[in-house]
């Protein structure tokens, strides 16, 4: 097992303790305690803004071309990949993803990483149409100071997808990890250190939404946020933005659906919703969690579907067989348990999963089976709410058009 990053902040450059709440890092796997570590500040949160201003506005990067920026990006591309395995082992530990999933999420950041550098290399300015005899070009010039927010359930990933484009458009970075996962947004920061950032520019704050995020979104030298996460939270982020006049990226929650038509090839249809609710353990706001299926096939489909969800291996993320890793954190396992309740209460009929496993390997973890519910109308909590995790709503559709209204029928 790697060494975990010892739980230091990493504030315009500098390794420093935390001065905020107590955060703890739990391994999803069977509940030990991964690292215990102070989060930011206001005040440190105001620090590193001040400090990531400064440095953004030094000629010494204000300055440097876009092609000298992309060698930066690569380094840490480069530094990403020499480092997969260790990030892997960090990230899992952290989330309980499975190895194999944070080894591409790893190997994702590091095309990010690449691709922006890439941009980079090939960015071009835009001559404009004159409208006399002079010549006009447009210039584009980096905002200042961007505040990225990031989830739990993908770091790194995540995380580069915020701060490789900020930073190759020549902004400073303050990046706020989720708490629940605060360890892997670390490590990116001790590879992007030794690659060679000017000291400054980018800095990690774990911490709670109150003292980091919400300071983030008001400080007046924060010049753009980036957020991804719950849609509650990002109408207020939103909210705030507005009365700052300043843009923001949001990337918020979904009930996506599946739609299978009876003319389907129903073997591939069931591998592919299978990966669309069950990978990441249902985590992830692109997951299909509502699944249609026309009338004509529907109880073939499903009871092929049920099938293959009970063969799926649940299981430790180290294990190489596993397919179902444990969710994020005992509360999130219990907020996942608390729909599907709501769920049959409403009638809805459990035709696998609606537990955890049993078995003395997942008494201590954050483990929830494979769940595939029927019985429930698309007004039902179940298929409006997002669950978040492993969890499935299978519901009949007649044609085209009823599909597209049940689908499309939903706040998402």
């Amino acid at each position: 097992m790697t060494e975990l990053p010892d739980g230091r902040l990493f504030l315009a450059g500098q390794w420093v303790a935390g001065e905020g709440d107590e955060i703890t890092s739990v391994f999803p796997a069977d509940g030990d305690v991964n690292r215990v570590l102070a989060g930011a500040s206001a005040a440190q949160v105001d620090t590193a803004i001040e400090a990531g201003a400064r440095a953004q506005a030094d000629p010494a990067w204000r300055a440097l071309r876009p092609h000298e920026r992309a060698r930066l990006l690569t380094r840490i591309a480069d530094g990403i990949e020499a480092n997969i395995q260790r990030i892997s082992q960090i990230q899992s530990r952290d989330t309980g993803k499975t190895l194999r999933e944070t080894a591409a999420l790893a190997g994702s950041a590091a095309g990010t990483f690449r691709y922006m550098a890439a941009a980079l290399e090939t960015l071009d300015d835009t001559m404009t149409v004159p409208r006399g005899d002079y010549l006009t070009l447009s210039v584009h010039e980096p905002l200042g100071v961007v505040g990225a927010i990031t989830p739990w359930n993908s770091p790194i990933a995540s995380d580069a997808q915020k701060v490789a484009p900020a930073l190759a458009a020549g902004n400073a970075v303050v990046l706020k990890p989720a708490s629940w996962s605060p360890l892997t947004a670390l490590e990116l920061a001790r590879i992007i250190d030794a690659a060679g950032l000017p000291k400054g520019l980018f800095s990690v704050l774990p911490g709670s939404g109150r003292a980091v995020g919400n300071r983030l979104v008001a400080h007046p030298l924060v010049r753009k946020i980036s957020f991804t996460g719950g849609t509650t939270t990002g109408r207020g982020i939103a909210a705030q933005a507005a009365a700052k006049l300043m843009p923001v990226s949001l990337e918020l929650g979904g009930k996506s659906p599946t739609i299978v038509f009876a003319d389907a090839d129903l073997d591939l249809a069931v591998a592919g919703v299978l990966y669309g609710i069950f990978s990441s353990t249902g985590q992830s706001c692109i997951a299909g969690s509502r699944l249609f299926v026309q009338r004509a096939v529907f109880d073939d489909f499903v009871a092929r579907l049920v099938a293959a969800t009970r063969r799926l291996v649940v299981g430790h993320p180290f294990d190489a067989d596993t397919q179902v890793a444990p969710l994020i954190h005992h509360d999130h396992r219990d907020a996942v348990a608390g729909h599907v309740a709501r769920a049959l209460a409403d009638g809805a009929e459990v035709l696998c999963g609606g537990a955890p496993p049993e078995g003395a390997e997942f008494e201590k973890g954050s483990y929830y089976l494979p769940t595939i519910l029927a019985g429930l109308p698309n007004t039902a909590a179940l298929c409006r709410d997002e669950v978040f995790g492993p969890v499935l709503a299978v519901l009949p559709f007649d044609d085209e058009a009823d599909v597209i209204a049940q689908s499309e029928d939903n706040a998402y």
